[in-house]
């Protein structure tokens, strides 16, 4: 275990930095579910509650198993191929730009309702630029900011519930509007009001997947809480403020201010000192999602980055540790689509919703592979098949009732995901790229002569320098289909010419007798691939690990091991970010 994971967040830092998200909703998910299912909204609010409650177990084998950054993207990546897991980590980016500018937007909304002469999009982009500086200044540091964020934001929802209470109580009007409210219909029955209910509250458990993005930077046991603290504070919030609203508020009035929900509703309590109140904990907890934003895409993009998804330069990082470039580019990506879309929240809603969800959705699918495919890689606890199954049928029940509530959604969020796909692709088939290009050069170069060959022998050493990155694959038995599977998963994943495997035995004792046979059998069958076979004296662990990365200087999530039995004395983090690809 390393000094930084002693020293990660503890249980409340590392609960508020996702919980600002996730709590963030009930400022809009009471107003959109009673638009969609009117009287029903509590219960649509409690059937999205028990989904999060089957999505806690998923999150807690997938993460307890693989606990690395990078959430759906780092349990696809270790259970499938490279291109399925980019796919999910190019709609986790999505997720988190239009979370950081849909939460930074609405924000300076709220404090424009306070301050009628402050201009929304430049306040916006100041926001975005503050939280990128916090961020910037490390992880600890900003973390002391959500939580305090994060505490008063309860405070103020308790405080809503509270006064709201003894309104409805003490005069006895609210419990007439309550009734009234219950008197209604909702338009096609109850039905279609639970299902456009349940698929529009969905949005109320954004952020769930944000703590396993920074699951390294979290002390050891505290991702399941941050889980189960997450799940707690929806569950009570969440049906708690549609309750109230309907006591507060007829249906017919909430329309007109779906924006301000929650800010208008303590108006009607108590006037205008908890509207005032409500709606600077909606600025501030709204800041706090943008922060969760700048944190979850860090660990997300820098654990795409080592894996060679994204350029190398954005791996540097300043004296306190933080990798500023990841942070500065998110940043202005940010900027850019607040500026092109002029704070459009709708555009920017279509991208979040469908984001959001597809990630939800891989993210089952991935713990369905590693029950497949890892079977036996220990985690501390396991979600059963039925739980899985119905998780993921709920996510996509959800994913379709928000595509058929406003249709164009699909379209927008395609503008924005096909760009970010095709840079990521042109990462990972960047190697195919330079070769068309070395063979359009090479046909040119017998008429264009010294100028195009000095281009094509650039190429071929940028080429050659990418598959210069040698892979290790640890190994101690001389199962040949099990070492083809991974010579398959080498070639059709990493850019590289060179393989060294490993076996490490007991000083004095002998390597599995038909492993070099089996190894120069593969070496034969791919030309294309150097293999070496190299016998280290010792115990396999961490401290071979090390000790090899160093020595030949060969990063450790460049190196390969076959699933660890449940007698494995290391977890997968104290491996230093060992891949498994068997």
């Amino acid at each position: 275990m390393t000094a930084e994971k002693k020293h990660g967040l503890s249980v409340l830092p590392a609960t508020a930095i996702c919980g600002n998200d996730i709590t963030s909703s009930c400022l809009y998910v009471s107003a959109l579910s009673i638009l969609y299912a009117g009287k029903y909204a509590p219960i649509a609010l409690l059937i999205v509650a028990a989904v999060l409650y089957l999505f806690r177990k998923i999150y807690g084998e997938v993460v307890g198993a693989l606990p690395l950054n990078g959430g759906a993207y780092n349990a696809l990546l270790n259970t499938t191929s490279k291109a399925w897991a980019s796919l999910a980590a190019c709609l986790t980016l999505l997720s988190y730009m239009a979370t950081a500018v849909i939460s930074a937007s609405e924000a300076m909304h709220y404090l424009h309702s306070l301050l009628a002469s402050l201009p929304v999009v430049i306040a916006t982009v100041v926001l975005l630029g503050i939280f990128c500086a916090l961020t910037i200044i490390g992880i600890t540091e900003s973390a002391v900011v959500a939580v305090g964020i994060f505490l008063f934001h309860l405070s103020s929802l308790s405080l809503l519930a509270l006064v709201g209470a003894y309104h409805i109580f003490g005069d006895g009007t609210g419990l007439d509007t309550l009734w009234a409210n219950l008197g209604t219909t909702p338009e096609g029955g109850m039905t279609h009001a639970l299902f456009f209910g349940f698929a529009a509250a969905m949005l109320g458990i954004s952020g769930f997947e944000s703590s396993a993005n920074f699951v390294e930077e979290q002390q050891p046991g505290v991702f399941p809480k941050t889980l189960r603290n997450m799940w707690i504070a929806v569950s009570f919030f969440n049906p708690l403020m549609a309750i109230l609203a309907l006591a507060l508020i007829p249906i017919g009035d909430v329309a007109p201010h779906k924006e301000q929900l929650l800010a208008h509703m303590g108006q009607v309590a108590s006037g205008g000192w908890l509207r005032f109140l409500i709606s600077i904990d909606a600025v501030l907890v709204l800041s706090g999602a943008v922060l969760t934003s700048y944190v979850g895409v860090t660990g997300l993009i820098r654990r795409m980055t080592l894996d060679r998804c994204l350029p190398q330069w954005l791996l540097v990082t300043n004296r306190r540790g933080s990798s500023h470039r990841i942070i500065l580019t998110f940043f202005a990506l940010s900027v850019s689509v607040l500026l092109l879309t002029q704070g459009d929240l709708t555009a920017l809603a279509g991208v979040y919703t469908i984001s959001f969800l597809a990630v939800m959705a891989l993210f089952g699918i991935g713990n369905i592979l590693l029950k497949v495919r890892r079977a036996r890689l220990p985690r501390p606890e396991k979600a059963s098949w039925p739980a899985i199954l119905i998780a993921i049928a709920a996510v996509l029940t959800a994913l379709v009732g928000n595509i058929l509530l406003e249709p164009k959604y699909l379209k927008i969020f395609l503008i924005y995901f096909l760009p970010t796909a095709l840079l990521i692709s042109i990462m990972l088939w960047r190697i195919g790229l330079l070769k068309l290009a070395l063979a359009i050069l090479n046909s040119i170069a017998q008429s264009l002569g010294q100028i195009t060959s000095k281009l094509s022998t650039g190429i071929q050493q940028k080429i050659d320098s990418i598959n210069s990155q040698e892979i290790v694959f640890f190994t101690n038995e001389d199962d040949l289909p099990s070492l083809n599977r991974a010579m398959l998963y080498v070639e059709s994943n990493e850019h590289t010419n060179r393989i060294r495997f490993v076996t490490v035995v007991p000083p004095g004792e002998q390597p599995p007798k038909g492993l070099k046979e089996d190894l120069a059998f593969l070496d034969r069958a791919y030309p294309d691939i150097d293999i070496d076979f190299v016998i280290e004296e010792g115990s396999f662990g961490p401290q071979v690990i090390e000790r090899l990365s160093k020595k030949w200087k060969i990063p450790k999530n460049f190196m390969f091991i076959g699933s660890p039995g449940d007698h494995f004395p290391y977890g997968l983090a104290q491996l230093g970010g060992v891949r498994l690809i068997i």
